[in-house]
């Protein structure tokens, strides 16, 4: 079984192609689970209008951004098998299937992809996320610290991990980077399929969109990373 995690916050315009992307790779039985962050357009509406109890809409209390919305996704996730997605992506046809043939091998733990990135209007900026963003994902621990080459919406991993991820620490830059460098500490196998899965959406208005940050906030967010790593060496 396959549980699908996904936040959203004001994606009204783009998250119902998501979606269609996405349940026509799923099974009945599989898990399509949203953490909605107190969205003020009409982003619950049309989801419940579009597919009823086949999502499951989860809404904050209050806005609580992207890595506490994940947390509690992943936390009522019941599947195998985890899949983490952004509102407003478009999955390429064959990205589920192709994700668990890599998991057809029992020691692989986390399994990441390339993408294509597109402009809002899905025009192809780059064949290449990794490339577009200089991620080189055999950098090792310490060099995800410094650049974390790892994306979210790209990620997929087994439930097993969930105990060793969960909760995240309030230290931590985003949860994507935490996932890869806990199955680097802890040794669990990671597979990169080199293949784009996905249209990576690049329109300004992502949450997760690339910012220029102050070098006081990037050695900051790298220490808060660093004390997160000691915490759970301690108590793994």
């Amino acid at each position: 079984m396959i549980s699908v995690c996904m936040a959203t916050y004001n994606g009204q315009d783009f998250v119902i192609r998501q979606l269609e992307s996405i349940i026509k790779q799923l099974d009945t039985n599989d898990q399509i689970l949203i953490v909605d962050d107190r969205s003020t357009d009409n982003t619950v509406k049309l989801i419940r209008e579009h597919y009823g109890d086949r999502v499951e809409i989860h809404i904050n209390e209050t806005n609580s951004g992207p890595i506490k919305s994940f947390e509690k996704a992943i936390s009522l996730a019941i599947g195998d098998f985890i899949f983490l997605s952004d509102q407003d992506d478009i999955w390429e046809n064959g990205k589920v299937a192709k994700v668990q043939n890599a998991f057809q091998d029992p020691d692989v733990m986390l399994v990441t992809h390339d993408a294509y990135v597109v402009d809002g209007n899905l025009k192809i900026i780059e064949l290449s996320w990794n490339t577009f963003n200089n991620n080189d994902i055999e950098q090792g621990l310490f060099g995800n610290i410094i650049k974390n080459a790892y994306t979210g919406c790209m990620m997929a991993f087994r439930k097993e991990l969930k105990p060793l991820i969960l909760p995240f620490p309030d230290s931590i830059e985003m949860h994507d980077q935490w996932i890869a460098l806990v199955c680097m500490i802890e040794r669990k196998k990671i597979v990169h399929i080199s293949e784009p899965l996905m249209k990576y959406v690049r329109h300004g208005g992502n949450v997760t969109a690339i910012k220029r940050r102050s070098l006081t906030t990037q050695l900051k967010g790298r220490i808060g990373t660093i004390q997160a790593i000691l915490s759970h060496k301690k108590k793994h």
